[in-house]
């Protein structure tokens, strides 16, 4: 009888099974608070916050917000960085039974609008200096209030009063409605508010996390309490340590799964800490680690990447690290063996572990092992996850070895999309063994040991001349070659083809000669792509542009074709 889970060989002391807790995020989160009050959860711009104080400005945030009328069910937006604020925002809502939905802090006014639209929002908390971020039209509207904070009143002292010095001249110029309330006054004023308490379901909406959107509209999906509290707690077993004690690099942002519950929740439910990054850049992450040295980072592959290349990160020590983890993109087999090569000359006993996963499943579910690796395989799955290969559009598994649609099972799926019934349909399908299965868009391979291969996304495929073309595939070519740091492969418009295909192009130490490396490009691609599939064009950038979650925006690039 065929095994339906082999990957469960290469766990070792991970356990297949585990015990979910009956609760909320927040809930989840007070148990760590009992248990380690004196412990340090949050470390923000040199501050460190207790998981007491951590618990006593959840529940002064969640005073305010019952104080406001807010509701158990109702979605309040969410457009901040990562800083305290945000955190007690997640868990006070939660701890209401109102659900965080959270932006993307540099998003544009109309996708604001749009996201706010879809939610049917009657509150926004944002920081201050994002408040005219929102269009003027939004601003205007007396069905909406501002709740806003400021990114300085988490700071220590001193910083705190540089940054309130720095800031006072634009703050008194900046025009607030009546509609915009401070977070600050209001919880002093319900200091000493009974607390409200409210029965909050493990199954109930914790939180909205808006889908990527790099292949259609964003839709806001709707996550449990009880999926992210079994995401975390998957997270913490799949890391093979005891994470209590132990402290996480927070640099993902929290309007993203991998932010909000690889780097935020999972330590903040299993007594570890989170540093805090609200802005992130290369030099500031690498500061980071040397001054904190942190257990476990976590990013996406341009990530890693800019860290080799980084000076200040010469002489820094990293055997401080227990666990390097990577998603939200492919990871180059290349880079991998690249940034393997730098943590052990950086005194490092770890390599890189790369992960996959999405939205619909809150995040990572698919992880590869700390001590075994298979290359370009993305992992096996997490523990109670189920990961079987269906032939695109039906529901019927392929032999292991067969590419197909990646479809995953587990107690991390998402309860739908926010008012989009039918795609929530689409997504989640009863499979005949009678598991509800995620048909993630992807496809990819199992191979007989259970570890998975990502190909490509199904709605990325350019059909030429009547011929499907996968753009990863050309991809891998291209990048084969010793002097290509990445590409991108798109479609453009063709009165004959439909669509002719065309490839950029980023070289590595900013090479000259491009003209050289166009033509063996051309050569590699003749040896080793179908005739059809040879791209008609190749052009150089000095970058790729990218998604607000670090992926490559190849839909930037046919916009911008489609311009010309």
């Amino acid at each position: 009888m065929e095994n339906k889970t082999p990957w469960t060989k290469f766990y070792g002391a991970i356990r297949e099974n585990l015990d979910y807790p009956d609760t909320s995020i927040s809930g989840a989160v007070f148990s760590a608070c009992v248990k380690h009050p004196d412990s340090t959860a949050l470390i923000y711009m040199g501050k460190r916050i207790s998981y007491s104080r951590l618990w006593e400005k959840t529940l002064g945030f969640s005073k305010v917000f019952s104080s406001l009328g807010i509701e158990k069910g109702e979605n309040v937006a969410v457009c901040l960085p990562n800083i305290p604020e945000a955190v007690y925002t997640l868990y006070g809502l939660n701890r209401m039974g109102a659900v965080a939905s959270f932006l993307h802090p540099l998003s544009a006014e109309a996708e604001l609008d749009c996201y706010l639209e879809e939610l049917g929002a009657r509150f926004v908390v944002t920081l201050d200096s994002l408040y005219e971020k929102f269009s003027l039209k939004t601003r205007e509207r007396k069905d909406i209030s501002f709740l806003v904070v400021c990114a300085g009143d988490s700071l220590p002292l001193v910083k705190r009063c540089v940054y309130n010095i720095k800031t006072a001249k634009s703050s008194n110029s900046k025009i607030y409605r009546d509609n915009v309330l401070r977070i600050s006054k209001l919880e002093k004023a319900q200091k000493k508010t009974e607390i409200v308490s409210v029965n909050v379901s493990s199954e109930d909406t914790a939180v909205v996390l808006f889908s990527g959107g790099t292949t259609g509209v964003p839709k806001g999906v709707m996550l449990s309490n009880f999926s992210l509290n079994a995401m975390a707690m998957q997270t913490a077993e799949m890391s093979g340590f005891d994470i209590c004690g132990k402290s996480m690099l927070a640099a993902m942002p929290m309007f993203h799964g991998f932010g909000l519950a690889v780097c935020v929740h999972t330590p903040l439910i299993g007594g570890a800490n989170c540093i805090l990054v609200p802005r992130f850049t290369v030099n500031e992450y690498a500061k980071l680690i040397k001054k904190y040295r942190p257990n476990f980072i976590a990013g996406v592959p341009t990530l890693f990447e800019a860290l080799t290349s980084n000076a200040y990160f010469d002489n820094v020590k990293l055997d401080c690290l227990l666990g390097v983890f990577s998603g939200g993109d492919n990871l180059p087999v290349a880079l991998k063996k690249k940034f393997d090569g730098y943590l052990k000359g950086h005194g490092a006993d770890v390599k890189i572990r790369e992960g996959y996963g999405c939205t619909e499943c809150v995040t990572a579910c698919c992880l590869t092992p700390a001590n075994f690796e298979k290359e370009g395989s993305i992992g096996i799955p997490f523990p109670d996850m189920r990961f079987k290969i269906c032939s695109v559009n039906t529901t019927e598994e392929v032999p292991f070895g067969t590419d197909g649609e990646i479809c995953i099972s587990g107690p991390t799926l998402m309860k739908g999309y926010l008012n989009h019934q039918a795609e929530s349909e689409d997504a989640l399908r009863v499979h005949a063994d009678g598991r509800v299965w995620l048909h993630t868009g992807d496809i990819g391979m199992m191979d007989e040991d259970g570890f998975v291969y990502f190909r490509h996304r199904i709605k990325r495929v350019i059909v030429t001349s009547g011929y499907n073309v996968f753009p990863s595939q050309i991809e891998k070519v291209i990048e084969s070659h010793p002097d290509v740091e990445m590409s991108c492969v798109i479609g453009i418009s063709d009165p004959y083809r439909m669509k002719r295909i065309k490839a950029y192009v980023v070289t590595k130490d900013d090479i000259v000669d491009k003209e050289r490396i166009r033509r063996e490009l051309f050569e590699y691609l003749r040896l080793n792509v179908a005739r059809y599939a040879v791209p008609k064009e190749i052009e150089f950038l000095s970058e790729l542009p990218r998604t607000k979650v670090g992926k490559v925006d190849y839909a930037a690039l046919e916009t911008m074709n489609e311009k010309e």
